[in-house]
């Protein structure tokens, strides 16, 4: 995981206003009855979806560039393929511009609006590096080539020139001792830093800007392409990036530090004019959970202006309007995600909502500061990008630019009914989950429960598309997610509601939760189980120690020792944030590792986890499953391999859907349900008709245990502290 520090809060007392009261519900999709012969949504569906993303629109305003994301089954690796889409912003003429096997990504205009570049591993190489193609299509041209490749990239104001990041290149004597294995590396001391090339268009050569012990990222280009502002950290660990600072260099390499501060600076972007340069500071030093405020800075230096210093909000990435009177972000709002913006000559908020409700994103002002363009999801639509027309300090009605899943339209998928809810917990607060129906929800009937914890514990589960919470509304599921002290979207208050203490405020609100759905009459007390992932796998090892009222827990990529994840994770200076150390507090360490408890365990356990993940390190599922067989308990392990934090790779990813299904629906006696497992152990239908049995279903061939899996290399991806990236972000 990168730890971007999008810690997407706001106040309690916020949200508590939008809300009507306690206890009640906020419909978030139709309720009209489906028609019974819609299909339901299967786990092949899941790794099924084209996403979309990279708004870019055009300095005309007619256009809009995009990337898509499809899933590339022939590929070896089963990876996903992303090309680069245009369509005019009325949504007629969508086109792809890109082909080949090769990925494209980051797509940019220049300043005249007749070419785009992109970043692509197409070439000799496979380092991704600088293309360029004019709109209109054809033959595309690399522009760098650069040894070991570009990161970022960015087109100068004046189209003269282009800014790009880059690794530090091996050494010959580097090469050298690669080749025969004579490579050994210092800990802590062998990085490749990244650092800040200029390359100029017309005569093709480029220089190193930036050097030193420090790694380069976000580099943003001055107006008028004189200089350039960037982030440093002082490694690339993931832990360093709280540590960050912002610096402007100008074409001759002479750089300075912009910012004197204890605490992590970021998100440089400089006003229209040039004279302003916006960031997101904190003045907390080190890894913390507190919020980034917008600072406002003269351009050529000074004291900083802070805007909305006592607002309770997570500031995201600015993005000034083009007349550089109001700045606008976008950020968490309970379970939803909204537009904020700040007068900059009254110091007042402006847009306070999105044009749609649900999860809104990657937003961008066109040139002419008319219209937004923006990426959606609710729960009954998947992402696409939209369009919105600004009326004031609102919107217009909004036009759907992208109709990336027709399928799920087309094909008539069911998807369960789904809805913001509301309970007290037992301190007397207020807790908002999102709840989702089974399909064939009836009032007066009681129905499975999936609790399912998110991770982080920073997260939030949000009312976006889930195809997964669809899946198990196909299997009869009712599924609650929690938005427990500790998440995002409430307000500081709220998020730091857990420090000192994982296990019992949040676990409070989980339990409390259980307790609102079973007072209602929706769930089945004697039928629940529950799952998580990262902070959540923490939380349902947490909860299989500390209750007996669910029939199985199945903790994914989970803490159970907090005394030795420490010395293991990448992160454990922001594990530090909430406990310190484990030398100075070693009680707490103990007595919060649900592991210290494993005793008390009476569910049936299914642990996952991926073999190469370095956030949790495996060895946390390792020790909890040989507590769980040493004490006789009814545990299995699965144990994937070559996957980092989640799993990426797309069968392994429906292997673990299916394999929850089939313990849910076998351990709950849902014998229909669980018809089409073989024996409890998982087949994924391939959808595509080729090597199926006669019950359409293929299967997975992997173990049911890790003993003989070879351990590879993997990566995964997800929200919160001790995930990836939070949802919505940017490339």
């Amino acid at each position: 995981m990168i730890i971007y520090r999008t810690f997407v809060v706001i106040a309690l007392t916020v949200i508590v206003s939008m809300l009507l009261v306690a206890q009640t519900t906020i419909a978030l999709q139709s309720e009209a009855p489906q028609e019974e012969n819609r299909r339901l949504m299967t786990a092949w569906d899941t790794q099924n979806f084209t996403t979309v993303g990279s708004p870019r629109i055009s300095p005309d305003d007619q256009w809009v560039l995009y990337t898509q994301s499809v899933r590339d089954w022939d590929d070896d690796e089963l990876d996903r393929a992303t090309h680069i889409w245009r369509v005019r912003t009325d949504g007629t003429d969508r086109r792809r511009l890109t082909f080949g096997e090769s990925d494209t990504g980051s797509p940019a205009w220049f300043p005249d609006g007749s070419k785009i570049a992109f970043a692509s591993g197409r070439g000799e190489g496979e380092e991704p590096q600088i293309f360029s193609m004019y709109v209109d299509g054809g033959e595309a041209w690399q522009v760098t080539e650069h040894e070991g490749g570009v990161s970022q990239f960015s087109i100068a104001p004046n189209g003269e020139s282009i800014l790009f990041t880059a690794r530090d290149r091996l050494s010959e004597d580097q090469k050298r001792r690669q080749e025969i294995h004579d490579d050994a590396e210092v800990v802590d001391e062998s990085f490749r830093m990244t650092h800040l090339w200029f390359f100029d268009i017309d005569s093709g050569e480029s220089k190193r800007l930036t050097s030193g012990d420090f790694t380069v990222s976000d580099p943003q280009w001055a107006p008028d392409s004189s200089k350039i502002a960037y982030v440093t950290r002082p490694t690339p660990k993931v832990d360093d990036s709280s540590w960050s600072d912002v610096w402007v260099v100008d074409l001759e390499g002479n750089a300075e530090l912009f910012y004197e501060n204890e605490g992590p600076d970021g998100s440089p972007r400089w006003s229209p004019d040039g004279n302003t340069l916006a960031m997101a500071s904190n003045p907390q030093p080190g890894n913390t959970q507190w919020y980034s405020k917008l600072h406002l800075f003269p351009a050529d230096g000074g004291e900083p202006i802070i805007m909305l210093d006592d607002f309770d909000l997570a500031f995201g990435q600015p993005m000034w309007a083009r007349d550089g009177r109001t700045i606008y972000w976008s950020t968490g709002q309970g379970t939803v995600t909204n537009l904020f913006g700040v007068d900059l000559d009254s110091g007042e908020l402006t847009i306070r909502r999105a044009p749609m409700r649900g999860a809104n994103g990657q937003w961008q002002l066109s040139h002419d500061g008319n219209f937004w363009v923006f990426s959606h999801s609710d729960p009954g639509r998947p992402g696409n990008l939209w369009v919105a027309t600004r009326e004031g300090d609102g919107f217009g009605p909004a036009v759907q630019l992208t109709d990336a899943n027709p399928w799920v339209e087309q094909e008539e998928v069911q998807l369960g009914r789904v809805e913001s809810v509301r309970w007290t917990n037992s301190d007397g607060g207020t807790i908002e989950g999102v709840l989702t129906y089974p399909i064939d929800f009836h009032e007066g009937t009681r129905y499975p429960l999936i609790v399912n914890p998110h991770g982080g514990p920073s997260g939030a589960s949000m009312e976006s598309f889930s195809s997964t919470n669809h899946m198990f509304a196909g299997n009869g599921f009712l599924v609650l997610q929690i938005n427990f002290r500790g998440s995002s979207n409430y307000g500081q208050e709220h998020l730091n509601a857990n420090q000192d203490n994982w296990g019992i405020r949040d676990y409070d609100d989980i339990m409390t939760g259980v307790d609102y759905v079973t007072e209602q009459g929706w769930a089945d007390p004697d039928r629940m189980v529950a799952y998580g992932w990262s902070y959540g796998g923490y939380m349902t090892f947490w909860m299989s120690t500390q209750t007996d009222r669910f029939k199985l827990i199945s903790p994914g990529a989970g803490l159970s020792n907090l005394y030795s994840m420490y010395s293991t994770t990448d992160i454990p200076a922001y594990l530090g944030w909430f406990f310190g150390t484990p030398w100075d507090n070693e009680d707490i360490y103990r007595q919060l590792s649900p592991i210290r408890h494993a005793n008390k365990v009476t569910a049936k356990i299914l642990i996952m986890h991926g073999a190469n993940d370095e956030r949790v390190p495996p060895e946390q599922a390792v020790e909890f499953y040989k507590a769980l067989t040493d004490l006789g308990k009814d545990v299995s392990f699965v144990r994937y391999p070559r996957q980092g934090h989640g799993i990426s790779e797309p069968r392994l990813a429906m292997d673990r859907l299916r394999r929850y299904v089939c313990a849910f629906t076998d351990v709950l006696g849902m014998e229909e349900a669980t018809e089409q497992c073989d024996g409890g152990v998982p087949t994924v239908d391939t959808g595509d008709g080729e090597n199926m049995d006669d019950k359409g279903m293929i299967e997975v061939g992997l173990p049911e245990s890790a003993v003989d899996i070879e351990l590879l290399h993997g990566e995964g991806l997800d929200c919160g502290i001790f995930e990836v990236n939070c949802y919505l972000k940017d490339e």
